[in-house]
């Protein structure tokens, strides 16, 4: 599946940004692509702007990197739930709590980047288990429409939108 073929009116602006930053890509390639090209960028990161933040109150580059794999453990939650016909509405997340609990400062480059292998494989053998039928099927989160398709997308959006914002104001 690809980006111009979900409607795009769900999910709410907000996160429908996370997907117009990809383009017109597919789904399962750019889940892939991103496994192989995000832990290189982690890789290149310097030891010492790891616990760097480029303003007061905002977080550092390590709680931005676990920020990311929070995240599409999340949105990959909803879309096994979703997937699997569960109606439930589901709640937000505090993202302003996990952060600060992440405790990002006590992990090592090597640590993060080994949990991201794992979440992002495990979350691309969850989209590679979906036929066509499946990845329209619809549910709520945040209070907003989803079809577990866009959240795939918000997963790949989500993390080049950080990795956008890592290099454009902490690797300066």
């Amino acid at each position: 599946m690809r980006t111009s073929d979900i409607v795009l009116t769900k999910p709410a602006p907000f996160y429908k940004a996370y997907i117009d930053v990809l383009g017109d890509v597919e789904l399962l390639d750019m889940l892939e692509r991103q496994l192989d090209n995000f832990p290189k960028f982690i890789e290149s990161i310097p030891d010492d702007k790891m616990s760097y933040a480029y303003g007061q109150d905002k977080w550092t580059m390590a709680q931005v990197l676990l920020h990311i794999i929070d995240s599409e453990r999340v949105f990959q939650y909803r879309a096994l739930r979703f997937s699997r016909g569960d109606q439930t509405s589901l709640p937000g997340f505090d993202q302003d709590l996990y952060v600060p609990n992440s405790e990002a400062e006590k992990r090592t480059k090597e640590s993060i980047i080994e949990e991201y292998r794992t979440v992002r494989e495990s979350t691309i053998s969850l989209y590679r288990s979906f036929d066509p039928s499946i990845l329209g099927r619809e549910g709520f989160a945040s209070n907003l429409p989803w079809s577990v398709a866009s959240l795939g997308f918000v997963i790949c959006g989500h993390q080049k939108h950080h990795r956008n914002i890592l290099r454009e104001r902490y690797l300066l």
